[in-house]
């Protein structure tokens, strides 16, 4: 468990602006920064964020927050494991107490895969850097293909013993479970026990784009591969890695991705870590797997301009093809660059300098048009074959979100073809209309099946005009906001105590007299801590609750709050009319008001369902006469002359 001052400490050294630039590209807009939200599918830059308020806001999708709950709701962590990744960070020790049984129990399966591979990745180096064979087959294997020792150190290159179990049997030694060993994939259960997966193998570790280690890639050496066709063994998906969702060597390129404004896509491991070595380091690799629009959307944080590197052969060319449509589709401007017969990225990258090598892809990489003309146009003499072929790269062109844009690649490819543009232009909107019909037809196969699903006329009613739902979510707002503040002072108590009154503890008291609570739990948590701690001296609720190590509460607290510090001089808000205590008690009423009214709904249905029960009757016109008077009662305090 992390003490209080130590976290005061984190927060004290942390820059939202460092820690959100490390997963967003950001640029200068004002006195704040702005760039792609992560949280959504962002076309055009949505998401700010404010140094001076240390908070961050996307005015699309509403997500935002300090920088805990950014790194929370991006990286799927927990309260504790943000604070340690901005210590990490920040150079800040953290002296942790033992936990307790219970909250040993409490550690996610998730945190204790993440602590294994962590393990195993300095498992996997100290073996290549100390042990015998390590240092003979493992260090030996890196030497022959030219990696020099540094960029061993950077990618956190390893070697995996020979034996079949040497891993298992360190990590169960050293504590680890067999459960986590194999749900992680680095050991696999056969009928004698565990074995290891990568035995006799180099290991590349895959980390995702915060640095954490998420899976790993094991490579037989190369005496071992004459008629092996499985070269390579990677980790298989898990609750902690998913193939389609990471890029090798993004968390390593990402800050040169930014400052070039441009990506490499290679194929593998060795191409990303010899450019590297080269000097050119803003590379990935998506390792033999179709490239994904979620790995597409990674990618577009940082930069929307992408060159696809890749050897000349058949299996590179196919590679070059197949995600194109997806590249563009997303926004992504591509260039297209095959290496001549018998080089790929690593042999390349090896036999010349970083501006040889950026000297080459500036003169012979080329558009997709060029590109796919080249290769499925170009010398067919067959007509249908040639129209399928410039079907297909108008096919490509009218995926492209941006009209100009799709413009310009048309008249380009008309040039080229010597056909009409209007010819064109008739083909391309008729693929855009067919799929426009498509995704509608698709929306209406959802609402079909939403509207089978099992909801009662009540959950819809209730959905729809809960209208004490926005007043209960203002008086949590004043409560986040204004929580510790005196509204009352020197109220007599029973006792004939004279105590002072927070909006907290007021809001408590008075809905208290009745029994009313909120309708959202998380509400009533923070009416709860806000009023018990709104007397301590120090105590400031907003705060308390942005780092609340309840995500649920973190999160809400810094919607709650966000607009009070918007991020554009024209969104202040103007003070309160009426001062605090009158805006709370406002709220407060309205609330009571909201609960009355739908109390006379209610007594309302149950009169027209009465029948000829003329007792019953009576008894509910009576209660709808005494809540009426009440609910006059307090439209009267309200101020309100028309009476609902």
């Amino acid at each position: 468990m992390i003490d209080r001052a130590t976290i005061d400490k984190i927060m004290d050294a942390t820059n939202i602006v460092d820690v959100v630039g490390e997963f967003v590209t950001l640029r200068k807009a004002g006195v704040n920064y702005k760039g792609l939200c992560p949280f959504h599918d962002d076309k055009t830059p949505s998401f700010m964020v404010s140094p001076s308020k240390q908070i961050c806001k996307c005015f699309a999708c509403g997500e935002g927050g300090t920088a805990i709950n950014f790194l929370m709701k991006h990286e799927q962590i927990t309260y504790p494991e943000a604070l340690r990744w901005l210590a990490k960070k920040y150079n800040i020790e953290i002296q942790e107490r033992e936990l307790t049984d219970e909250e040993k129990k409490e550690q996610s399966d998730r945190e204790s895969m993440f602590i294994v591979n962590e393990w195993a990745l300095q498992y996997f180096q100290n073996v290549l850097k100390n042990d015998p064979d390590g240092i003979a087959i493992g260090k030996q294997y890196f030497r022959s293909r030219g990696i020099r020792d540094d960029i061993v150190e950077k990618f956190s290159l390893g070697f995996a013993l020979p034996k079949r179990d040497a891993l298992a049997l360190a990590a169960q030694k050293a504590g680890y479970k067999a459960e986590f060993l194999e749900k992680t994939g680095l050991c696999i259960m056969g009928e004698k026990g565990l074995h290891d997966r990568y035995a006799g193998r180099v290991i590349f570790p895959w980390l995702n784009v915060s640095g954490r280690v998420v899976a790993f890639g094991g490579r037989l050496l190369d005496a071992r591969t004459k008629g092996v066709q499985q070269k390579y063994v990677n980790s298989p998906d898990s609750e902690i890695y998913h193939k389609e969702r990471e890029l090798y060597g993004l968390y390593q390129a990402k800050k040169a991705i930014a400052k070039e404004d441009r990506v490499y896509m290679v194929e593998g491991y060795t191409d990303v870590i010899a450019m590297h070595q080269c000097g050119l380091e803003n590379v990935v690799a998506n390792s033999g797997t179709a490239l994904s629009v979620h790995q597409i959307k990674l990618l577009r944080r940082f930069t929307q301009n992408i060159t696809l590197l890749y050897d000349g052969d058949e299996a590179g060319i196919h590679a070059a093809m197949r995600g194109t449509d997806m590249l563009l589709a997303e926004g992504m401007n591509i260039k297209v660059l095959l290496l001549p017969d018998g080089d790929d990225p690593d042999s390349f990258a090896r036999k010349h300098t970083a501006q040889e090598f950026r000297d080459y892809i500036e003169a012979h990489q080329t558009d997709f048009i060029s590109f796919k003309t080249r290769l499925t146009v170009e010398n067919v003499t067959d007509p249908v074959k040639r129209s399928e072929a410039i079907g297909g790269i108008v096919k490509s062109i009218s995926v492209i979100p941006d009209q100009i844009l799709r413009s310009t690649y048309l008249s380009e490819l008309s040039q080229r073809m010597g056909i009409k543009e209007q010819t064109l232009l008739n083909s391309m909107n008729g693929m855009i209309r067919k799929d426009i019909e498509e995704k509608e037809k698709e929306r209406e196969r959802d609402a079909a099946r939403e509207e089978r699903s099992p909801q009662t006329a009540f959950d819809k009613e209730f959905a729809l005009t809960s209208a004490d739902a926005q007043i209960e979510k203002m008086l949590v707002k004043s409560i986040v906001r204004d929580g510790e503040k005196v509204i009352y002072e020197n109220v007599e108590t029973e006792d004939g105590e004279k105590v002072n009154l927070t909006v907290a503890q007021y809001i408590a008291y008075d809905l208290g007299q009745d029994g009313l609570t909120f309708s959202d739990e998380r509400y009533n948590q923070i009416l709860q801590e806000a009023a018990s701690h709104s007397g301590e001296e120090g105590f400031k609720a907003e705060t308390y609750f942005m780092q609340h190590p309840d995500f649920a509460i973190s999160s809400l607290a810094a919607e709650l709050a966000i607009d009070r510090h918007q991020l554009g001089k024209g969104f202040q808000l103007k003070e309160r009319e009426g001062g605090l205590r009158q805006h709370v008690l406002h709220l407060v009423l309205d609330l009571r008001l909201d609960i009355i009214e739908k109390k006379m709904k209610e007594i309302q249905q149950q009169l027209r369902q009465v029948g000829g029960d003329m007792e019953r009757a009576r008894q509910l016109l009576e209660q709808y006469k005494d809540t009426q008077e009440l609910r006059d009662a307090l439209a009267k305090q309200l101020g309100n002359d028309l009476v609902r």
